[in-house]
């Protein structure tokens, strides 16, 4: 949590265009010096419990097994003051982002939800991370995206 050093970050990034911009939200406009932002990367886990064949069908966009985390954030060559901790886990996204918020004094993340109801409803991770996060979040919106985009 907030500390001598500055506060922590955590952010919820898939490689999307949305986790993009929450990734960049959070490194250029959230984080200050002295600042970490923690980028975690959630991969959903292949089965229910470890030995089983009950499967699961994950939350929101999963990330091909070569996708990384370290290697897309180079790409995106964000400057940033802030301290940037990378992780990858496996698990639930919502419940992994949420346990993640509990050192953290902001969440944040993209929803990929667009049109009329964006306004009503997020992503299943999303509306999940706002009704349990340990610490405030911020929702990057389709249309903040474009905006961070643009810039």
């Amino acid at each position: 949590m907030n500390s001598a050093t500055g506060r922590v970050i955590v952010v919820g990034t898939d490689g999307s265009e949305r986790g993009d911009a929450a990734l960049r939200w959070a490194l250029e406009v959230g984080a200050h010096a002295g600042d970490t932002v923690r980028a975690i990367l959630v991969r959903p886990r292949d089965t229910l419990l470890p030995g089983t064949s009950f499967t699961i069908q994950p939350h929101g966009r999963v990330p091909e097994q070569a996708y990384s985390l370290e290697d897309h954030i180079a790409a995106l060559r964000i400057d940033t003051a802030a301290t940037l901790e990378t992780s990858t886990v496996h698990g639930d996204p919502a419940t992994e982002l949420v346990t993640a918020s509990a050192d953290a004094d902001l969440l944040v993340l993209g929803t990929h939800r667009g049109g009329a109801l964006a306004d009503l409803v997020l992503g299943s991770v999303g509306r999940e991370c706002v009704r349990f996060s340990r610490c405030p979040v911020v929702v990057i919106t389709p249309e903040a995206a474009n905006r961070l985009a643009s810039v």
